[in-house]
């Protein structure tokens, strides 16, 4: 695992305007007892009134990304444009409801995730319905729904194609979605534009899919969807893409399909530890803009309506997870293992990704950071470490260990393992604190159980 970068936090390092360039969310302070605080809240006292792990998430970061990647479309694209949320990041009603109410739509990838947006209340015909290997069901589900499908495979337009035939759906709104052919600088499980990945058509296949959808006018084929993968810092590979997918769009029109749609994706990264340097939203948003306005005006195309689709760096930033330290392993010579009360079920990006993150000490935040120590969780697996060889102040059983940066895929991806409940979940916001998850008890755990007959007699 690569080693975490300590996290040396003060109080201008958590000023900075673009929410993915923050290690902190952006309501963080430090208190007159040097302990942090977000949303206005001191997070030693939530995890006292909620217990622990605990995600917190700050509301005005949330909001503060919404608005920036909304303002910089507007600002750098003269042509009509969307936000859409990549919910998978994190999908639950509140979380859904909030980034609605800042105007954008979501993109969803299950009919789990689509379930939870409309009862988030999230208008369908703002829903955008990915995923490579829809079952029928959810296929279903989004046709009744009214929400906008993107294809990904033959089975799926031919499935398409089937149901609609079958029932009195009219001109449903299907987009395609590509592979770009794009390579970039990212974990190789979150790359998705390269030609060897399991979403999208193949680049070469174009042509024989606009044949196919030339042939199905019941479709109503609004365009065409591109992502190049997760936790990018370079804006060359976005900047490739933009004239890669307006040349589809060339394509569609020469065959007489009024195609006018672009959706870019999303992949802009976060800063983790202080030696990532993510683009700022702003600066991602122009490069996207203006790749796909000087690409349509060298095609003589009319400006289509785009679409993006941010997921990580919209929702990243703005949590963080705070633990409760426990026992300590001092290996002479080796490391010191500092055991918290979470791991890899409440985060399983590091054993997963080998990802990295930044921590503190919630309840002494202005300590010096004096001794090296490996985060590790609480479940029975050697692989279960948080942070390795991070740089902490000294601390103590019951103090406050805080991961920044956790709001993406950490609660997505959540396990029971080792019969865990999974942690709750608050929204911070102006000195009020809102339960938007409430932590699984064990009753939770065994509610889906079911035991047979011949075995119920062991009950007893």
């Amino acid at each position: 695992m690569v080693s975490t970068q300590s996290a040396d936090i003060h109080q201008d390092s958590i000023t900075q305007a673009s929410p993915n360039q923050n290690i902190l969310p952006l309501s963080a302070q430090i208190g007159e007892e040097e302990q942090l605080k977000v949303g206005g809240c001191d997070v030693t006292e939530l995890v006292a009134q909620y217990g622990s792990p605990l995600y917190i998430v700050d509301e005005q970061t949330i909001r503060a990304a919404c608005q920036q990647y909304r303002q910089s479309f507007q600002r750098y694209y003269p042509g009509p444009s969307q936000v859409l949320y990549a919910s998978k990041a994190w999908s639950c009603v509140a979380i859904c409801a909030l980034v609605a109410s800042e105007g954008l739509g979501l993109d969803v990838v299950s009919g789990g995730e689509l379930y939870t947006a409309l009862q988030a209340g999230v208008d369908p015909t703002t829903i955008y319905f990915h995923g490579n290997n829809k079952s029928i069901a959810e296929l279903e589900m989004a046709l009744a729904s009214d929400c906008t499908i993107i294809a990904d495979n033959w089975l799926e337009l031919e499935q398409l194609v089937e149901l609609i035939a079958d029932s009195e759906q009219t001109s449903p709104r299907v987009m395609l979605r590509m592979t770009p052919g794009i390579e970039c600088h990212t974990h190789e499980y979150i790359r998705t534009g390269h030609l060897d990945s399991k979403f999208g058509f193949d680049p070469n296949q174009v042509d024989q899919v606009l044949t196919f959808a030339k042939q199905h006018p019941e479709i109503n084929w609004v365009g065409f969807h591109a992502h190049i993968g997760s936790q990018i810092f370079e804006l060359q590979p976005h900047q490739d893409l933009t004239s890669v997918i307006v040349s589809w769009l060339v394509k569609a029109k020469t065959l007489g399909l009024p195609m006018d749609e672009l959706n870019i994706g999303g992949g802009l990264g976060i800063r983790y530890v202080e030696s990532d340097d993510p683009p700022s939203i702003e600066k991602w948003s122009e490069v996207v803009c203006k790749g796909i306005f000087n690409a349509c005006q060298s095609a003589q195309l009319p400006l289509p309506k785009l679409f993006c689709e941010p997921g990580r760096s919209l929702i990243g930033p703005a949590c963080i997870t705070a633990y409760t330290v426990g026992a300590q392993k001092s290996i002479p010579d080796i490391r010191t293992y500092l055991s918290v009360d979470g791991g890899m079920s409440d985060n399983p990006r590091p054993i997963t990704y080998q990802s990295v993150y930044s921590a503190a000490i919630a309840n002494r935040m202005n300590t010096a950071p004096t001794e090296v120590v490996t985060v590790a969780g609480k479940h029975c697996e050697s692989g279960d470490v948080l942070l390795k060889d991070v740089t902490l102040p000294p601390s103590q059983p019951n103090d406050i260990l805080v991961i920044m940066g956790t709001g993406a895929y950490n609660y997505s991806m959540a396990s029971n393992y080792n019969r865990l409940p999974r942690p709750a979940a608050i929204l911070v916001h102006n000195g009020d604190a809102s339960l938007i998850l409430r932590r699984e008890t064990y009753q939770d755990l065994v509610r889906q159980d079911c035991l047979p007959r011949q075995l119920e007699q062991h009950l007893h």
